[in-house]
């Protein structure tokens, strides 16, 4: 009851900034309480920044922001060693990655060979620096947001970076009533100032234990292998999914579940967050005729229920 109190009041405060996306926002929660990095693409301006800013302020962690541009280069991400001349030694200066909580702005406008420094962080949580391996805060978490591929200046997500992100989102347009709360309210960045912090890392830490001790039935884990092989087939996918991302997936689908209130996986929960899971990992038969998400939802319809 405790734990369901809490994300109640995130859910509740994260609303109130990102109006009229609710499910979206539910499934950022699920994502970081799997302990999972979360990519959100979508067009500029409807409100990928904002989330991710109320998402650091609501869980009450450290976080940095970095924009990513062309020009952004792998030590103004991870850090440099410095002369000191006062201690005749070259002194290591973190970089914005060492923190709880990393808002990777536009990451797909940096050169892949910034993104790839971000690699050994999201998987390892460390970073090696001149021959010297650095553990960084936890828990750590990135954030990224993403704009689409077909944009000026923006570079695509390597499939190695891209299967490091538990889960992709998109936010897309707001409704009509949405949007006029939206064109009368307040400012959304004066209200993600003012948002208070609701969790600490000890209390995050719980419910990431509490997520982890989420049951998993035989049968669920029967039908979590079917959509995998399915994957695997050549029927619906180019490449099938690795045995990581099914991984992620019942993690995110225990995440989901304590949300809603149970202490064991549903169907319904795979369902709900299967397409935010899987989809950003793969890429359609040629003749599909449909976007990755799409395609996913009508294998999910095709594989019987346990």
């Amino acid at each position: 009851m405790h734990a369901q109190h809490k994300i109640r009041s995130l859910l509740d405060q994260l609303n109130t900034v990102i109006v009229g996306k609710s499910a979206r926002v539910q499934d950022c929660v699920a994502c970081l309480l799997a302990g999972g990095h979360l990519l959100i693409e979508d067009v500029p301006g409807v409100g990928k920044t904002t989330l991710a800013h109320a998402l650091a302020h609501t869980f009450g962690l450290q976080f940095a922001r970095v924009q990513f541009t062309a020009d952004l280069m792998p030590s103004d991400l991870i850090g440099v060693s410095v002369y000191e001349r006062g201690k005749e030694a070259f002194v290591f200066h973190p970089g914005p990655v060492f923190t709880q909580v990393l808002l990777a702005d536009e990451i797909n406008r940096a050169s892949p060979k910034t993104q790839s420094a971000l690699l050994e962080a999201m998987e390892e949580k460390q970073v090696s620096v001149e021959g010297e391996t650095r553990a960084l805060p936890q828990p750590f978490f990135v954030i990224a947001t993403q704009n689409p591929h077909d944009q000026l200046g923006t570079y695509a997500l390597p499939e190695s970076q891209l299967d490091r992100f538990l889960m992709r989102i998109s936010l897309g347009y707001p409704d009509r009533e949405a949007e006029r709360l939206l064109l009368a309210g307040s400012d959304r960045r004066d209200m993600v100032s003012a948002m208070l912090p609701l969790l600490s890392a000890p209390e995050l830490a719980d419910l990431q234990r509490q997520v982890l001790a989420v049951h998993a039935a035989e049968p669920l884990l029967n039908y979590v292998q079917d959509l995998v092989a399915a994957t695997r087939s050549g029927h619906w996918f180019l490449q099938g999914l690795s045995p990581r991302a099914g991984i992620a997936l019942v993690r995110a689908a225990k995440a989901q579940a304590l949300i809603c209130g149970r202490d064991y996986v549903a169907p319904d929960d795979v369902q709900a967050i299967v397409a935010q899971t899987m989809a950003h990992r793969l890429v359609p038969v040629g003749n599909a005729g449909r976007g990755a998400v799409e395609q996913v939802r009508a294998m999910v319809e095709a594989v019987p229920l346990p």
